[in-house]
């Protein structure tokens, strides 16, 4: 099964510390095998983590998640897709972090929806969003 939805930091970190109950309820309809996460994102997780170095409960929440949720390398396509998405954001003045940067061009590169409450990944043209912290609409 393809990956469906690659997890942004902010709602991978919901799911680490269990603190949005609609993000938990989207999460179980959804195969694990689905999710993951770029490199960038276990990056980011873990250099919070590294910030807290005496929070072991934090720690075992962080590696527990990488032991469920696959984390796909930065590769050549999501490269060619952030050279081109970047400059085309500076070009229409609106440059965004670039960490963000590389994790909008991942999921472009696999096709999949990016999952998360950032409201600066809109500017994506492209881009497929969720965002799983509100209720979907009935």
């Amino acid at each position: 099964m393809a990956v469906r939805y690659l997890l942004d930091t902010n709602i991978a970190s919901c799911i680490i510390k269990g603190n949005s109950p609609a993000v938990d309820r989207r999460l179980v309809k959804v195969a694990m095998a689905q999710l993951a996460v770029s490199a960038v994102t276990e990056g980011e997780l873990r250099f919070g983590a590294a910030r807290l170095p005496h929070a072991a409960r934090l720690h075992n929440l962080i590696e527990d998640f990488f032991l469920r949720v696959a984390v796909l390398p930065w590769d050549s396509a999501a490269a060619q897709h952030y050279g081109r998405l970047r400059a085309t954001l500076e070009r229409e003045g609106q440059p965004m972090g670039n960490l963000d940067a590389m994790i909008g061009a991942h999921a472009l590169a696999l096709d999949a929806v990016l999952v998360t409450n950032d409201h600066a990944f809109a500017r994506i043209k492209k881009l497929k969003i969720a965002d799983w912290t509100k209720e979907p609409h009935r």
